[in-house]
């Protein structure tokens, strides 16, 4: 069984980080325009989580980092609602609990700050995330919430304070 640490980003994370979510991106045919694969802030995530109301978690194994995941106050949303962003893995990490695990890490935070809600943007390409977002308990709406500037989403989700989550313990979706 692999072993992973968790732990909130450091700047010397920002470049691997960078590739593996691009790689991830292309590996699944969605590195197209409009697309966390073309933003700049991308390269500079350290930067980007400094924002109060955020946090990005990382996790690594041996060989180092694989992924992670975060919570971001994104423009344009109503106070009480953040996005969960950027959650990516590379396939080692797959299919090892991980994502689960790092999703529940930032709900927990999400509660902690105060959110009641969760929004997600993804992909059709994205299927294997979309069902895990839906095992927390995230549903889908018919279109965005916010101005998060990546208009090659096209798939919405919410998971809202009042509905129950099926896999969280948090109090989000519960």
């Amino acid at each position: 069984m692999t072993s992973f640490n968790i732990r909130p980003i450091a700047a010397k994370d920002n470049a691997e980080l960078a590739i593996i979510i691009r790689n991830t991106l292309a590996e699944f045919g969605a590195n197209h325009p409009g697309t966390v694969y073309y933003d700049p802030t991308t390269d500079a995530l350290y930067d980007l989580f400094r924002k109060e109301g955020s946090v990005y978690y990382v996790a690594e194994d041996a060989e180092g980092l694989v992924g992670g995941v975060g919570i971001f106050p994104s423009d344009g949303l109503p106070s009480d609602t953040c996005e969960l962003v950027k959650m990516y893995l590379l396939q080692r990490a797959r299919g090892t609990g991980l994502a689960q695990t790092l999703i529940e890490k930032v709900i927990q935070f999400a509660n902690e700050a105060g959110y009641k809600n969760i929004y997600i943007e993804t992909m059709p390409e994205l299927k294997r995330a979309m069902k895990v977002y839906e095992k927390f308990g995230f549903e889908y709406i018919d279109g965005p919430m916010g101005n998060t500037g990546h208009s090659g989403c096209s798939v919405f989700m919410v998971l809202n304070g009042s509905r129950s989550s099926k896999s969280s313990k948090s109090s989000i979706g519960s």
